[in-house]
């Protein structure tokens, strides 16, 4: 009886440990699409405006919302394929000077073109990339040889922090990594990391499990000959 009870519990064991990783990618996914219903979805404010848009074609609610939601994203497709010819950046840099002239619009204004700036993947070597998008990084505190934290670069300019010249860095959370920590550690304890933004979410995601395949190997020792 204990050898079938053991049995038993290795098979379930087994079984909970193959069902782990999928039971993680479907929670990941789940909460990112549970924000975005509750930011988006029909009993969101966003929501309650897509509904009104497509509510005077149909009296159903729901089929209103998803007309309304398609209205939306077609003008967002058609605003990127005017963006993308010459008359749509003219027509962009006219509103983005407008918008710069007005007191306060231009604080609200210039936060946001930052904010979307740092999610642009520029390619490596444009006159924007790095300064621009989030770049991996190593934080090493204490300086070299200390502890090291794999975090994401905000800004290529650094700022003066009681007197010390600090760049703001991003340190994502595991095993969810869109929140973190913003801090402003000094330039020289940051170094850049060969790691491509999806290795870096790899590892967070796996909590380090993926480490290996993403990191350099460090060096064998070298071997020491046998005492005569």
């Amino acid at each position: 009886m204990k050898t079938v009870s053991s049995h038993l519990l290795r098979t379930f064991v087994t079984g909970a440990l193959a069902a782990l990783p999928l039971a993680a990618t479907v929670f990941v996914f789940w909460w990112a699409v549970s924000l975005l219903w509750r930011w988006l979805g029909p009993g969101s404010a966003m929501g309650s405006v897509l509904g009104g848009i497509g509510l005077g074609v149909t009296g159903s609610e729901l089929v209103g919302y998803l007309i309304g939601l398609g209205i939306v994203a077609l003008a967002i497709l058609l605003l990127g394929v005017l963006i993308e010819r010459a008359i749509g950046r003219s027509m962009a840099l006219l509103v983005d000077r407008l918008l710069r002239r007005i007191p306060l619009v231009r604080t609200v204004w210039d936060l946001a073109q930052r904010m979307v700036g740092l999610l642009q993947q520029n390619p490596a070597g444009s006159a924007e990339g790095g300064a621009r998008s989030l770049t991996p990084v190593w934080c090493h505190f204490g300086g070299p040889g200390g502890a090291s934290v794999l975090a994401l670069l905000s800004s290529s300019e650094p700022v003066d922090v009681a007197g010390r010249a600090c760049l703001a860095v991003l340190v994502p959370t595991a095993p969810v990594p869109i929140g973190g920590g913003l801090l402003f550690v000094p330039q020289e304890w940051v170094s850049p990391a060969e790691v491509g933004a999806e290795a870096l979410t790899s590892i967070y995601v796996s909590m380090g499990v993926t480490a290996a395949q993403h990191l350099p190997r460090p060096e064998p020792p070298p071997a020491v000959p046998p005492a005569l």
